[in-house]
């Protein structure tokens, strides 16, 4: 069982990395279009058909950028066609959604004390309400083309109604990680079914000499733009779970909720300025007052669950056999000793205002549902405790590797 758990978490590791790089390589190039399309001005002498031109400097080169309002009279030879950031970006984030969530459905994504449900009811109720949020979105937007304070209205009521729902069905942590799965889906699908299409679209129409439908253009840059305010939500959810202070909170769906208008002011700001339409300065204080609200939200305390919910969170599976792998009890009192001064309930650590991590030691059920946690934090490497400071021997290493592989033998 150990070899396993050291090739998942090399696997997960890999996964996050990968992710990692092809969001940035999405978000850079979202922003810096949405960046260029708003810069860009009348320019004297241009070609039949540009409707805007900017010159840049970057690199020690310059750069002569235009955009034509719909299309180009001829098809240049090469065309970059920017997809495939998103697509592996999603595909990546989808990957580490199975290996951490899925894979760990029973300690990441569910939580007794919250939904007591079958690991395969929880995989498929965040599968599914990820694709079913593109539907409605989708809908959503053809439905009100054209009206977007309306449409502003009704995708932010399906941020707060998914957030709200996702803490009545997962562990708190999975939650907020789930809304910025829905949202990052949204934004991934609008250029997998419409951006890229809609392009193709217009291409095709060039070669074969017909005009291409402006609609088409008006349409893919709306939802490109809205990926551009729907960024920096995304970025905070889909690190939220090392934050407890925030995934942890009571009122967390709320708290999630109000990233999204303070993501949008922001950006309004930056939009404003590279549009060369002012620097509307009133949104940075507005964006504080609303970041003061989530921290106040934060302040009203942790979830609260049932006190006969721990009946619930009884062990079954791979915790159960972790309890009674040969050991346990030591590695209970190792684990007590050494890590509790973080990972209580109410830390001893002053650094610490929540447990890290969301991971509480508490009692020996809680122990056993970390059990490959403790192992390969503890046990298969020394990074915890961090820097060593409980004085963790490496006998008592030796006693939590021995425990968390001889776990196998005890489930079969």
């Amino acid at each position: 069982m150990g070899d396993l758990s050291f090739a998942m978490a090399w696997a997960e590791t890999g996964m996050r990395w990968l992710h990692v790089v092809t969001a940035i390589a999405w978000i850079g190039s979202s922003f810096y279009f949405i960046a260029l399309d708003l810069s860009l001005r009348p320019e004297a002498g241009a070609p039949k058909g540009v409707s805007g031109a900017a010159w840049q400097v970057h690199g020690g080169g310059f750069y002569h950028m235009q955009k034509y309002g719909l299309a180009p009279q001829n098809m240049p030879p090469d065309l970059t066609w920017f997809k495939w950031e998103s697509y592996a970006t999603w595909l990546s984030g989808m990957g580490l959604l199975g290996l951490v969530y899925y894979w760990g459905a029973d300690l990441f994504l569910l939580d007794p004390r919250v939904a007591d449900m079958p690991v395969w009811a929880g995989i498929a109720l965040s599968a599914g309400s990820l694709l079913l949020g593109w539907f409605a979105y989708d809908r959503a937007c053809k439905a009100t083309l054209g009206r977007d304070a309306l449409l502003i209205g009704i995708v932010w009521g399906m941020i707060l109604v998914m957030g709200w729902f996702y803490t009545q069905v997962f562990s708190a942590r999975a939650a907020m990680l789930h809304l910025g799965a829905f949202t990052a889906t949204i934004m991934s699908a609008n250029v997998f079914a419409l951006i890229i299409p809609n392009q193709k679209i217009v291409v095709a129409d060039l070669i074969a000499g017909r005009s291409p439908d402006p609609r088409l253009g008006a349409a893919a840059k709306q939802r490109s733009l809205h990926n551009n305010y729907l960024t920096l939500p995304v970025i905070v959810l889909m690190v939220s779970n090392h934050y407890p202070l925030f995934f942890d909170a009571h009122w967390n769906w709320l708290m999630a909720a109000l990233l999204f208008p303070m993501g949008a002011l922001i950006r309004h700001w930056f939009n404003s300025h590279h549009a060369r339409r002012g620097n509307p300065w009133w949104t940075w204080p507005a964006a504080a007052a609303v970041g003061a609200a989530i921290i106040w939200l934060s302040a009203l305390g942790p979830v609260s669950h049932d006190p006969e919910g721990d009946d619930a969170a009884a062990l079954h599976g791979a915790p159960e056999a972790a309890a009674l792998a040969a050991g346990f009890a030591d590695v209970n009192d190792i684990v007590a000793m050494r890590c509790t001064m973080c990972h209580a309930e109410t830390p001893l650590h002053p650094h610490f205002a929540a447990p890290p991590r969301g991971l509480v030691f508490d009692t020996p059920e809680q122990v056993a549902r970390a059990a490959e946690r403790i192992y390969l934090s503890a046990g298969r490497t020394g990074a915890m405790p961090p820097a060593n400071i409980s004085f963790m021997e490496p006998a008592e290493r030796a006693r939590i590797r021995a425990w968390f592989e001889g776990i196998g033998k005890t489930a079969s």
